[in-house]
C-alpha cells in the first residue's frame, strides 16, 4: 500500500513507532501533559504535537529528521521555549513533531588559548556564561531569560540582549556551527577560526533562520578576557533626546568600556514599583523625570580608574543638561540590583495584564522623533493608552509595548486592538527607517508582517534559500516565511 493511501491514524502510528525505534521509546512523548512543549511562553497560541522527541546526540537528530522526512511529518525545533514570537511550539493540527534539544546540553570543549568554547545547542545560556567564567573568561551574551533560554535558540533568532553595544548580537559571538540538514545529513562547521573565506558563509545562513533551514546542534563561541572592573550607574533623564545625547557623551568618555546602555520609560518603572515592591527603583521619587538610563562601564585597568571615568562622564552630562541626577554602584551586589530592576519590567508588565509587544530597531538618531510621533498617534487613536517604552538604546533596539487604558479589560483590548496597533507602530517604524523585528525573531506571530514590510527582492531570495535547503518545507513550516509564500 502506498504512503498516499495509508489511513491517517495508521500513518501517524507508523511515524511514532519509527521515531521510537530511532532514539528509544522513553524519549518519544505522546501521552500525558505536554503543555511544557505545546504552549508558547506568552500563551498566545496553544498547539498540539504529533509527538515530542528528545534526542541526546547529533546522530539522534539526524536519524529523527530522516524518519520525519520519509513520513512527511513537519519538525518544530525547540530549545528553552522562551520564544516571544510563537516560533518554537507546534500548531494545532497534531501533525508536527516537536524536537526538543534539552538533553543536548554538554560543554564539548574549551580552548583558552584560542578563546573559544564549543557547546551543544541545548546548553542553557547561563551555563554557557558559567563555563566561561570558570575558566576566568567572559561569554558576553546576556538576556533576561538567560536562566532558561538555550544557545541554540539564541543563535536561531540572532538574539541580542544587554551587551550588543560592545560585543554584538549572537551572530557576532559565534565562530562555527554544527547543523543537521533537512536531508538528515550533518554539516560540521565547528572550526574556531576568525578568518575562513572558503566560499559562502554557511554559518550566517543558519544564524537567525529560526530553525527553518536546518537544526543547529552545536556551536563554537567566542570568549573574551574578563574585565578588571565593572561599574554601573543609574541616571534620571528629562527626555529621550537627552538620553541619546547622554549615549553620545558616554561613547566619547568611555569608548569600548561602555558595555551597556539601557533606557526605561517612567511608566515601565512605575509598574515595577507597583507589582514588585521588593525591588527599589533608584531616584524614582523625582517628579517629571520621563526616562531613566542604566549604563555599564567595563574597564581593563582598575576599579578606581573605572570610577574616575564614569564619574567624569556623569559630571559632564549633568552640566550639559542630559541628566538631572545619578547614582553609581559601590559593589557587584548593588549593580545586580539595578539590573534586576531593568530585567523585571516584562514581568511587571505581565502582572498588569495582557499587552501588545513590539521589538523594534531604529537609527539611534531618529528614536526621539519616532517616540514622540508614535506616542501621539496611539494616544490620539486610543485615549488613555499606556506605553511601556524601554530597551537597548545603545544599539537602537526598543521594546515599545502598549498597555490598555487603566481600568479597561486587557484581554478585550488585546483582541480588539492588536492588529490596529501593530499596523500603526510598524508603519511608523518603516517611516523612520527601522525594522519591526530586532531580536525576538519572526516566528509564526510576525510572518504576515514580514510579507508586508520586507522588500519583494529580499523575500524572493529568502524563498529561494528555503526551497534549496528545505524543499519539503520540513523545518518550522509557517514560521518566518508563510507556507503560501513558498
Amino acid at each position: 500500500m502506498s504512503q498516499a493511501t495509508i489511513p491517517p491514524d495508521l500513518h501517524r502510528l507508523g511515524c511514532i513507532e519509527a521515531l521510537r525505534a530511532a532514539i528509544g521509546a522513553e524519549h518519544v512523548l505522546t501521552d500525558g501533559d505536554l503543555s511544557t512543549y505545546e504552549q508558547d511562553w506568552r500563551r498566545r497560541r496553544p498547539g498540539k504535537a504529533l509527538a515530542v522527541v528528545r534526542p541526546a546526540s547529533t546522530a539522534d537528530v539526524a536519524a529523527l529528521v530522516k524518519v520525519c522526512a520519509q513520513a512527511g511529518a513537519p519538525i518544530v525545533v525547540q530549545g528553552g521555549n522562551t520564544s516571544l514570537s510563537v516560533g518554537s511550539t507546534p500548531d494545532d493540527s497534531g501533525r508536527e513533531v516537536v524536537l526538543s534539544l534539552a538533553r543536548m546540553n554538554a560543554v564539548r570543549a574549551l580552548d583558552a588559548d584560542n578563546l573559544t568554547l564549543t557547546v551543544e545547542a541545548g546548553c542553557i545560556l547561563q551555563n554557557v556564561q558559567q563555563a566561561a567564567a570558570d575558566a576566568g573568561l567572559l561569554f558576553p551574551l546576556s538576556l533576561a531569560s538567560e536562566g532558561s533560554c538555550t544557545i541554540g535558540g539564541n543563535l536561531g533568532t540572532n538574539a541580542g540582549g544587554t551587551q550588543v553595544l560592545r560585543y554584538g548580537n549572537s551572530r557576532d559571538v559565534c565562530l562555527g556551527l554544527e547543523v543537521v540538514t533537512a536531508q538528515g545529513e550533518v554539516w560540521d562547521g565547528l572550526r574556531g577560526l576568525r578568518k575562513d573565506n572558503t566560499g559562502y558563509d554557511l554559518r550566517d545562513v543558519f544564524i537567525g533562520s529560526e530553525g527553518t533551514l536546518g537544526i543547529i546542534t552545536a556551536a563554537t563561541l567566542k570568549l573574551f578576557p574578563q574585565p578588571a572592573a565593572q561599574l554601573t550607574a543609574w541616571a534620571s533623564v528629562p527626555s529621550m533626546a537627552q538620553a541619546v545625547a547622554l549615549l553620545g557623551l558616554a561613547q566619547q568618555h568611555l569608548g569600548a568600556g561602555l558595555t551597556g546602555f539601557e533606557v526605561m520609560g517612567r511608566f515601565a518603572l512605575d509598574l515595577v514599583q507597583k507589582h514588585l515592591p521588593q525591588l527599589r527603583v533608584p531616584l524614582h521619587g523625582q517628579q517629571n523625570m520621563p526616562y531613566s538610563v542604566l549604563l555599564e562601564n567595563s574597564d581593563s585597568e582598575s576599579q578606581d580608574h573605572a570610577r574616575t571615568r564614569l564619574e567624569a562622564l556623569l559630571q559632564t552630562a549633568l552640566q550639559a543638561g542630559c541628566i538631572t541626577d545619578a547614582v553609581v554602584t559601590e559593589n557587584l551586589t548593588q549593580a545586580r540590583q539595578l539590573w534586576q530592576v531593568r530585567e523585571s519590567i516584562p514581568l511587571a508588565q505581565a502582572s498588569e495584564g495582557l499587552n501588545i509587544k513590539h521589538d523594534i530597531s531604529l537609527p539611534i538618531s531618529r528614536i526621539p522623533a519616532f517616540v514622540e510621533h508614535t506616542s501621539a498617534l496611539l494616544e490620539r487613536h486610543i485615549p488613555g493608552v499606556r506605553l511601556v517604552n524601554f530597551g537597548h538604546l545603545g544599539d537602537g533596539n526598543l521594546h515599545f509595548n502598549v498597555q490598555a487604558p487603566a481600568g479597561s479589560d486587557a484581554k478585550a483590548f488585546l483582541h480588539g486592538q492588536e492588529a490596529h496597533v501593530n499596523a500603526w507602530v510598524y508603519d511608523a517604524v518603516a517611516q523612520f527607517g527601522g525594522s519591526f523585528s530586532a531580536e525576538h525573531g519572526i516566528g509564526a506571530l510576525k510572518a504576515g508582517a514580514l510579507q508586508k514590510y520586507q522588500s519583494p527582492v529580499a523575500l524572493h531570495m529568502m524563498r529561494a534559500i528555503k526551497q534549496a535547503l528545505d524543499p519539503q518545507n520540513l523545518f518550522n513550516p509557517g514560521r518566518v516565511l508563510s507556507i503560501q509564500s513558498l
